[in-house]
């Protein structure tokens, strides 16, 4: 009876062994756009995977991919694709969407925030350019007639931290106003003109905080934040897209513009959907990556990144409304969603 007894304690032992064992740990960093999604995600994924632990950062587009490209993270969170250049130095890495956003234009115009004025990407290349200086310019003037502007000058903040909001913007920029693509292009970091009065912000949380700060300022800041910049009372701009209608984002305008390039998708989905063509599409919008290397560190870390990733793209998952709507994200297409779970699968 005693060696039973002895035999069961140490089998015990051994199975709470193997299942401390088998708990995985991983770390997703990147995009302030995507944190407020993932923080929806992951209590939920845990408590269902209690194997499972995953620990968010909100640190910048730009750092998710530098930290999924050196392996201090498992999931690199960006709104921006990699480079030509960044893949080929890093075969091994993946861009993976998990859902599609958009990008607000927000401005604090004391008297003026409750209304949505319109702007273009000449106006806004003019404003973060030192063109345009003053809200009543004539150019601002013009897209908004009947409006009141008032003679103040304009304070444009801009993303200090590698950014995939300043991708999709500065693309936006460039698309749509050639004089921005060839003095300064595009990127997670751009060298932003000199502009008297202009400010930095770090993160989307800084950006809404900024424009609350400073009155006759105007910034660009991600959809999941739409909520934060209510709050702050900000104006929302009513953007130009490709076929000369002013829109503001929503399921219907987002899912209009992804519409029109689901069949332009590469099978490794680097692709711009900033300035898509047709009259009801929203102009800045962008697939959100997860970027993950396809080598990870052992069979078990890859198949919890292969078995979370899964979830998040699911309709049941990650991909349903309750968390999307929350975002104002809308779900991917079934051919992106396939082509996302195919590179899913090459992660071991």
């Amino acid at each position: 009876m005693k060696n039973s007894r002895l035999i069961l304690i140490a089998s015990l032992s051994l199975a709470a062994a193997s299942a401390q064992a088998a708990k995985v740990s991983l770390l997703e960093t990147g995009s302030t756009l995507l944190y407020p999604l993932f923080n929806l995600w992951v209590p939920v994924y845990t408590h269902l995977h209690p194997n499972v632990q995953i620990t968010t950062q909100g640190t910048g587009s730009g750092t998710g991919i530098a930290e999924a490209i050196s392996g201090v993270a498992q999931i690199g969170a960006s709104d921006a694709y990699m480079s030509d250049a960044q893949i080929k130095q890093n075969p091994n890495i993946v861009n993976i969407p998990l859902a599609i956003s958009a990008q607000n234009i927000n401005y604090n115009i004391p008297g003026l925030n409750k209304i949505h004025l319109k702007l273009n990407g000449p106006v806004l290349a003019g404003i973060y350019g030192g063109q345009i200086t003053r809200w009543n310019d004539p150019k601002i003037a013009k897209l908004n007639p009947g409006v009141k502007l008032p003679a103040h000058k304009i304070i444009p903040i801009h993303r200090t931290d590698g950014s995939g909001d300043t991708f999709i913007f500065s693309q936006y920029l460039s698309f749509s106003t050639p004089s921005w693509n060839n003095q300064v292009g595009y990127g997670t970091t751009i060298s932003w003109p000199a502009v008297q009065g202009g400010l930095g912000a770090e993160g989307n949380p800084g950006m809404v905080q900024a424009s609350q700060q400073n009155p006759y300022s105007v910034a660009y800041i991600g959809v999941s934040f739409t909520k934060q910049a209510d709050q702050a009372g900000l104006g929302t701009a009513m953007i130009e897209n490709r076929a000369g209608r002013f829109l503001l984002p929503s399921a219907t305008t987002i899912g209009a513009a992804a519409a029109q390039l689901v069949n332009k998708t590469p099978v490794d989905e680097r692709i711009s959907l900033v300035f898509a063509p047709g009259a009801s599409s929203y102009p800045i919008i962008n697939y959100e990556y997860a970027i993950i290397n396809k080598n990870q560190a052992s069979p078990a870390v890859a198949q919890a990144l292969r078995a979370f990733l899964t979830w998040a793209l699911s309709r049941q998952g990650g991909n349903a409304p309750r968390f999307l709507n929350a975002v104002h994200f809308i779900a991917l297409p079934t051919r992106i969603a396939q082509l996302s779970s195919k590179q899913i699968a090459e992660i071991h």
